[in-house]
């Protein structure tokens, strides 16, 4: 069984993978805009490093995603958020990091699918 603080850094990779892509960005044009190396975002994606809080809130800029995304992400919200989704009070809007770690933790979807679903959620919250 695979260790699952590797299993939630390489989903954290991912997911930032993703969203590099969707922004349309090389490795460099993100490394350019956080100020961070090209091998060290390289490692972030392979989830071979853990990126720090502020090296959480650099990404998140630069990508566009919010800060409470990348670190529920991360693993780092869940105890802080008061659980998942499905708890919450009805009449309750989710909030948009709910829905997106719904759409990143749905296992049947593949990267390609959550990217579009992703991208179509975050074109609705624009308008």
């Amino acid at each position: 069984m695979a260790d699952p603080f590797n299993a939630q850094m390489e989903a954290l990779g991912a997911f930032i993978r993703r969203q590099r892509k969707l922004a349309n960005l090389s490795l460099r044009q993100l490394a350019e805009r956080t100020t961070l190396s090209n091998p060290y975002l390289s490692q972030i994606e392979r989830g071979l490093h853990q990126p720090s809080v502020r090296v959480l809130k650099l990404l998140s800029g630069a990508l566009n995603v919010s800060a409470e995304t990348l670190l529920a992400q991360a693993g780092l919200l869940d105890a802080a958020a008061g659980g998942s989704a499905a708890s919450e009070p009805e009449g309750h809007q989710p909030t948009a990091s709910s829905v997106e770690a719904a759409i990143n933790g749905d296992e049947r979807l593949a990267d390609e699918q959550k990217a579009a679903l992703l991208a179509v959620y975050h074109s609705m919250l624009k308008s």
